[in-house]
């Protein structure tokens, strides 16, 4: 392979990995803007609502069911928060009473991290994959 070859492979290597580089940050950039703020009381509230599973529906949040059990915990987030209480600290607090299944997204810790890291690590092996079969060429 000529020395203009290299560099020309090169150059398309690097250019397709400043491409992904700078689409991952701004994928990333776009989660942190768009993740609500809760500065508020009531958004505060109305945000750990969206999070909690109702404890007597199938599939709905505490913010969409009337259930007098969705009612009953969104009386306890009320409480919580107007005690002063951290969004984590009500969580754990209501994982603890309800199971762990009352939370609508996995936990970031034990098991549940796996359903975090996972897909990372698979796109991670792909591009990995991706980069050693170019080179083989």
């Amino acid at each position: 392979m000529s020395p203009d070859a290299t560099s020309r492979s090169r150059g398309r290597y690097w250019g397709s990995f400043r491409f992904w580089l700078v689409a991952l940050v701004a994928v990333l950039a776009l989660a942190m803007v768009s993740t609500p703020s809760a500065s508020s009381s009531a958004q505060r509230v109305a945000h750990l609502e969206t999070l909690v599973k109702c404890p007597s529906c199938q599939d709905l949040s505490v913010a969409q069911s009337n259930s007098s059990s969705a009612l009953a915990v969104r009386s306890e987030i009320v409480a919580m928060v107007a005690k002063g209480e951290s969004d984590t600290q009500i969580l754990t607090t209501i994982e603890a009473a309800y199971g762990s299944s009352v939370l609508l997204s996995p936990s970031t810790s034990g098991l549940g991290a796996l359903l975090w890291i996972l897909p990372s690590a698979v796109f991670v092996g792909l591009v990995v994959t991706v980069i050693v079969l170019r080179r083989r060429r």
